[in-house]
């Protein structure tokens, strides 16, 4: 499975990179800190991954702008929105605008793990 990893904080980025490397199955496709690099890799790659994991407040854009440019997206190209701030209206518009999931940095990350291993599997053998 191929990772699009968006997130603007360096720490955060190592550690959800350290996370994910080590998963079977998972390679980190590109890493974009900016709402720019990650739409001008989407649109230079846009059958090169399989998920994609946004940060919603990026310090030069957002995660929303980025997730629009994942809306014609395959039905097996799954997009993951992240925030320190989960509160249930963030969530619902998460949703609402196309992610198929919201998570919490930090406190759901076994959550962001099972449903990185879940679109895994669900993907085609390649």
């Amino acid at each position: 499975m191929k990772v699009l990893l968006v997130e603007d904080n360096a720490a955060q980025r190592e550690l959800l990179s350290q996370i994910l490397r080590p998963l079977a199955g998972v390679e980190i496709a590109a890493i974009a800190a900016t709402q720019h690099e990650a739409v001008a890799w989407l649109r230079d790659h846009p059958d090169d991954w399989d998920l994609a994991l946004i940060d919603l407040f990026l310090a030069q854009g957002n995660g929303f702008a980025v997730l629009r440019e994942c809306a014609g997206r395959a039905p097996t190209q799954k997009v993951v929105l992240m925030s320190n701030y989960a509160d249930e209206p963030v969530r619902e518009r998460a949703v609402a605008a196309g992610a198929d999931a919201f998570f919490e940095k930090g406190a759901e990350t076994s959550a962001l793990l099972d449903f990185c291993m879940h679109t895994r599997a669900a993907l085609p053998k390649r």
